[in-house]
């Protein structure tokens, strides 16, 4: 489950960042959505697979258990992430909807 929410922080980070000169690296770094430098690593490779960033490489030799990123990277959210925003933004905002309308039939 953490993996989930720090996909979603990352890629609204880089949503928010759209325009600027330089990705917000300190926003999206693995302390701070609460992952460890290789889980960090392995979600910004399985995003850029998957279409939902661009600007990022990886590498892997035969003694590595899994890709490895190739600094320095330069992620940028694609039209993919953004619809991955903004459909899980809502979503959201209806299970808090739903959730307000359990708590006041109780």
């Amino acid at each position: 489950m953490k993996q989930f929410k720090a996909i979603y922080r990352i890629l609204k980070a880089l949503a928010r960042a759209m325009g600027d000169e330089v990705a917000p690296l300190a926003q999206i770094a693995p302390e701070a959505v609460g992952l460890t430098e290789m889980e960090w690593e392995q979600i910004l490779i399985l995003l850029q697979k998957s279409g939902y960033i661009e600007g990022v490489q990886w590498t892997q030799t035969m003694s590595d258990y899994s890709p490895r990123l190739v600094h320095p990277i330069a992620p940028r959210i694609t039209l993919k992430g953004l619809e991955y925003v903004e459909d899980n933004s809502m979503m959201k905002k209806a299970a808090d909807m739903m959730k307000g309308v359990v708590e006041a039939v109780k």
